[in-house]
């Protein structure tokens, strides 16, 4: 996707929000993508962007992504997302959250924000002091807390739709699985799949998660050059997007790709690369789809058990997937695609609302958000 757009002829985004205050070093973009499906619902993301450009195209990826996850997934949520240009590791503060939380505030339940790479349960808290409009909130608040392990259980059962259909086999141990990012999500997932009796091989950027995996888990770690090259029977990206491209396909080893990142493709024409060499994708927006059902469902009361039971639906969604790729003799990405856009062009008929109102959240507990602040 190119930011060198004619605005109002190439965007297919409903509003796309720049958030700036200085005093604080906030700078951010908000994109709201779709709400025919209802208020857009997407996490906050904090990253060193080279570029507001890059930061631009980024975050207008995602939300349209989100938009998707939350039609295939059967949510009555459209898609947004965030994005804040600064480093987690250094450029965190109270007040740099707390003022992003006013800027989501302003847009009254438009946007509901959670929790995204580089941004966790602490910083969500401190957005809840200026804005009821945020999900992953801690168990105190009523909330379900930090999404990932959600996450990783979804992405688990769409392992086991893609092993079903590859290896013909419905159990995961045995099998060696490299996971790209050992974060949040990635160490989850790293955690659950080694349980299961799983080969888990691991790589991260950042050196602390990586040592934490392997002193933890005991799975072996490699540099994230050579992770590409690892010889096994899944690749699961739980990172960053844009990371399956003409450079890295030939360089895998594996039979299927199934992983958390959002974005994958650098570009859907990478996906002719995957099925060239024979490597079934499992397309990101449905497998990842874990972590968003958890926090859709915070909105509603919170229910661990329900949300476990709507992510186990991601095997069966993917299941189908596959079976209209192989039917329509399509890619997997684009049976996905058919499935959400189905959904939304028929919800997309019924005179709907899209704004969530503050007396529509249904927490376990009900705060006074200036006492809390």
């Amino acid at each position: 996707m190119s930011v060198k757009l004619d605005i109002f002829k190439d965007l297919e985004h409903e509003q796309v929000i720049f958030c700036n205050a200085p005093d604080f070093g906030l700078r951010a973009i908000i994109a709201i993508h779709s709400t025919i499906l209802g208020p857009a619902l997407g996490g906050t993301r904090m990253w060193p962007y080279r570029s507001e450009a890059e930061a631009l195209e980024d975050v207008l990826r995602l939300s349209k992504g989100m938009t998707y996850k939350s039609a295939a997934a059967g949510l009555n949520f459209g898609g947004g997302k965030a994005v804040i240009i600064g480093d987690p590791q250094t450029q965190k503060s109270e007040n740099l959250f707390r003022t992003f939380g006013a800027f989501v505030e302003r847009l009254q339940g438009q946007f509901l924000s959670g929790e995204d790479v580089g941004v966790d349960v602490n910083d969500m808290e401190f957005m809840f002091m200026e804005t009821q409009f945020v999900v992953g909130l801690s168990d105190a608040h009523g909330g379900s807390g930090d999404p990932s392990p959600m996450t990783a259980y979804g992405v688990i059962q769409g392992m086991h739709a893609c092993i079903e259909r590859v290896f013909k086999q419905k159990h995961l141990k045995g099998l060696t699985v490299a996971i790209q990012g050992l974060g949040h999500v990635g160490y989850s997932l790293a955690e659950k799949l080694t349980k299961l009796g799983v080969v888990v091989i691991g790589c991260d950027l950042n050196e602390v998660n990586a040592k934490k995996a392997h002193k933890e888990l005991g799975i072996e770690v490699v540099s994230v050059d050579s992770i590409y090259e690892v010889q096994c029977d899944i690749f699961a990206p739980c990172a960053l997007g844009g990371i399956l491209n003409e450079k890295t396909i030939p360089k895998l080893k594996c039979a299927i790709v199934a992983g958390s990142a959002n974005n994958q493709l650098k570009e859907d024409a990478h996906a002719k690369l995957l099925q060239a060499r024979n490597i079934l994708y499992a397309p990101d927006y449905m497998i990842n789809a874990g972590g968003l059902i958890n926090v859709a469902l915070e909105l509603e009361g919170y229910s661990k058990e329900r949300a476990r039971i709507q992510a186990r639906n991601i095997y069966y969604n993917l299941k189908r997937t596959f079976e209209i790729a192989e039917e329509q003799k399509i890619l997997p990405h684009e049976a996905a695609d058919r499935l959400a856009e189905e959904r939304i062009r028929k919800v997309a008929r019924i005179p709907r609302s899209h704004c969530l109102a503050k007396d529509q959240i249904k927490r376990h507990q009900t705060f006074d958000i200036k006492k809390v602040a």
